[in-house]
This record gives structure tokens, sequence and C-alpha cells, in this order.
């Protein structure tokens, strides 16, 4: 059966993948957590229910990893069947920061024009 949803992480035109970098900086076992949800939010697209994932604000959302006391957040949206992390971060207190969804919503601005352009192949 072929997946409904395709993920695609989020590049700089610079090149640099923030939501790789994240990955590659944690702990093996929470590195490997966080990919099974990544798989599971592929498999799922918008079904994927809550506390697993939610709405941030507008086309923002957020995949919820937790792992021991530890609150791991992943940043993504929809582009037609493609789901774009735009990054991830530790989230360490009760809201996640105004500028870490500012940042997605940069980079989803920067996706969605660059693809308009075709700099970005899909």
């Amino acid at each position: 059966m072929e997946k409904e949803y395709q993920i695609v992480l989020y590049t700089s035109i610079q090149g640099r993948c923030l939501t790789k970098e994240f990955l590659e900086n944690l702990p093996d076992k929470i590195k490997g957590k966080a990919l099974r949800w990544i798989e599971k939010l592929e498999q799922n697209g918008p079904n994927l229910p809550r506390p697993c994932a939610d709405i941030v604000r507008g086309k923002i959302r957020e995949l919820r990893v937790i792992f021991a006391s530890g609150q791991y957040r992943f940043l993504y949206f929809f582009y037609h069947k493609y789901i774009v992390i735009t990054h991830g971060f530790i989230k360490k207190a009760d809201k996640i920061p105004e500028s870490e969804i500012e940042r997605a919503h940069r980079f989803m601005c920067d996706f969605e024009q660059r693809v308009g352009r075709g700099e970005i192949e899909l």
C-alpha cells in the first residue's frame, strides 16, 4: 500500500537542515523514539491524534515526543501530500516559545516560495 503522505525535512537555501541536526544531537534512545513517532506521523498524517500531535497556530502543527521527563517537539506543516518538518527543539516551558513558532512559519513561507519558483523539487 502506498503511503498517503511523505515526510520532507526542511532544508534552508544554504543547505542547513535543523531537524537533522537536532536528531543527530539527541541520545540514541531518544533519537530512536523520535524517529518512530515521525514514521507514525507519516503513516497517519493529520489523523495522528492528540496528545501525539496537535495544531499550534494556522498551518503549523507539532509532533510531541516524550521521553522520561524530557519533552521533545517537532514543528511541521502539510504541503499537499508532504509533511514538512521545519525543526525540532526541547520544550522547557508550558507553552511553545513564540520564537519557535515564528521560525517554523518563516521556514514554511520560504519552502512554499522556493517550491513555487521551482527551486525545490518534490
